[in-house]
Formats: C-alpha cells, sequence, structure tokens
C-alpha cells in the first residue's frame, strides 16, 4: 500500500516512520520538509491512503477529497464536528466507495489494555462496579504555544478522547451520561485539567491533565471478584498489569501481575490493523465517532461554561 503524510508535525514524523516503504511523499502546509504543500497537489496514481495527522478543523474537508477520490484514510484521533450529520454522511460516503475510513486510538493495541478487555470478557472479574483512570502528561507549555491546538475543550478533546475510547474498549456501551466535576485553566486558555464522572453503568471516573511533568497513566477497575490495574504505558514503562482475586469475607488477595519493559509497540500494530482493513475493505463504520463526538460536545460545552463561572 502506498501512503502520503498529511501534517508533518510530531505525529505526522511517526506515522511516515512506522510506514516505512510504504510512504510516498509528505504534504504540509507549513513544514519546509514536506514534499508538497497540500494533499490535492499529489497525483492521485502515487498513493492509495493519506495518514491525516492536522489539526481539527481541517479533517472532515480533507476526507471528504479522499472519499471522493477512491483514496483510504487514517485520521489521528479525535474525528469531531459541530453537525453529527457530517460524520453520518463521510460515513456513507465511504461505504459507497469502498473505502476505509479509520480514526487513530492507539491505545487499543497497548499490551496491557488488551489484556484488561479479555478480562473484563472473560467473566473473571464478575460484575464490575467502578473504573477510574488518570492520564497526564506536561505539555502544557508545548500547548500554549501553538497556533492552534490551545483552544476549545483543550485536554478534554486531546486526552479524554482516549479515556472514553477506552472505556469502550474495555466495557463496550457506557451510555451518554457524563458530567463535568472540575475543570481548570491552570496555564492555559483552554482547559488544562478535567475531571469527570459517568452516571451509567459501571460508574466510571476521569482525570487528565497537561500539569503532570512524568508523563503519567493510571487505572484501577473493581469488581465483584476482584480488581485488575494498570500502571503506566509501555512507551512510559515499566508497565506493569496486576489482577487480584477477591478474598471472602475478606483478606489479602492472591496477584497475578506482569511487568513490561519494551519499546511503545502501538504505532506498528495499528498500522498494521489500518492496512489490514484496507486489503479486506471493510466497510467504514464511525459509530464511535458519532458517540465520541456527542459525548464530547456536551462535556466541552459544560467544561467551558464550568471554567468561565
Amino acid at each position: 500500500m502506498r501512503v502520503v503524510v498529511v501534517g508533518l508535525g510530531v505525529q505526522g514524523y511517526k506515522r511516515r516512520r512506522f510506514a516505512g516503504s510504504d510512504f510516498v511523499c509528505s504534504a504540509d502546509v507549513r513544514n519546509p520538509d514536506a514534499d508538497f504543500r497540500d494533499v490535492r497537489e499529489v497525483a492521485l496514481d502515487r498513493f492509495d491512503a493519506a495518514l491525516l495527522c492536522v489539526p481539527d478543523a481541517a479533517k472532515v474537508e480533507l476526507l471528504d477529497y479522499l472519499v471522493e477520490h477512491g483514496k483510504h484514510a487514517l485520521v489521528e484521533k479525535p474525528l469531531v464536528a459541530e453537525d453529527e450529520a457530517v460524520l453520518a454522511r463521510l460515513e456513507q460516503n465511504a461505504r459507497r466507495r469502498g473505502v476505509v475510513l479509520y480514526t487513530a486510538y492507539n491505545h487499543r493495541f497497548e499490551p496491557h489494555f488488551v489484556r484488561m478487555r479479555d478480562l473484563v470478557n472473560s467473566g473473571a472479574l464478575g460484575k464490575i462496579y467502578r473504573c477510574r483512570m488518570f492520564y497526564g502528561n506536561g505539555t502544557a507549555r508545548l500547548v500554549r504555544n501553538s497556533d492552534w491546538r490551545d483552544q476549545g475543550a483543550g485536554v478534554l478533546d486531546d486526552l479524554g478522547s482516549h479515556v472514553l475510547d477506552t472505556a469502550r474498549f474495555w466495557f463496550g456501551d457506557i451510555g451518554h451520561e457524563f458530567s463535568i466535576v472540575s475543570t481548570d485553566r491552570f496555564e492555559n486558555r483552554s482547559p488544562d485539567h478535567v475531571v469527570f464522572v459517568s452516571r451509567g453503568w459501571p460508574r466510571l471516573e476521569f482525570e487528565m491533565t497537561l500539569l503532570s511533568w512524568r508523563n503519567h497513566f493510571t487505572c484501577d477497575v473493581f469488581a465483584e471478584n476482584g480488581s485488575a490495574h494498570i500502571n503506566s504505558l509501555c512507551k512510559w514503562g515499566p508497565s506493569e498489569f496486576a489482577h487480584r482475586v477477591r478474598v471472602l469475607p475478606s483478606g489479602r488477595p492472591p496477584e497475578q501481575s506482569v511487568t513490561l519493559v519494551e519499546e511503545d509497540p502501538t504505532w506498528a500494530l495499528e498500522y498494521e490493523h489500518f492496512k489490514s482493513l484496507c486489503r479486506e475493505r471493510r466497510p467504514t463504520d464511525l459509530a464511535n465517532d458519532i458517540w465520541l463526538n456527542r459525548v464530547l460536545r456536551k462535556l466541552g460545552a459544560e467544561a467551558s461554561e464550568m471554567a468561565e463561572a
């Protein structure tokens, strides 16, 4: 498969590296190292798919162009629109043209995230009561210095989209009933620290921040028959997974744990997954994006209102 990278920034350089020999050329309106300023300048017979690493506002227009010309596309998360009908139209047009539109949520390929999904699906934990996640990085200054990142819902769209997608990956349908607990703009114009919760089942609690100077992720799942825990991602390793089996009526639970020390495997795994979708001509499914768009827009409005109060 021949791919063009659109948007040659931090993400674009990563995508180019993992595309390897599939990479044909790059397009970026600002980066002088790019081969073209606009993907629409690239001859259509030169590529089969595009890897879109561009600001949110540019995504739909570029996807429309690619779909119209029968090109597959991987687009960095989140895929959002003011009107969710736009996303439904994209899905319909992609299906009609037989092309794949895939939104990248690379954490689905994190080994311990897969392990958590498999444990939940096995039923060994029994009824899931509660899950809490913390996702933090230290990019507040980088975001503030960006021309386009420090706006809108800020960290909510950036990291909140990841934790919401992860919860769907593990638990399936988690409903739409979420509410903001706190939102702050400590250093940025847009929210840089947000906490929100669900009123559905299982109970969910998410905290995300751009002010964690050491990048970190933690997760705790509490359930009827025990608990499961993740500490850190592979890219920030070591990454630890623990499964604790409940002792009745109480007592110290036996624990199985796995610790990984390895390079981040998610980028390569996700790219291979995207290629397999394209080979198989899997029908485009944007249901998850439409759900995320609805939840993020509601939470974003709530966060903005709370920040102004």
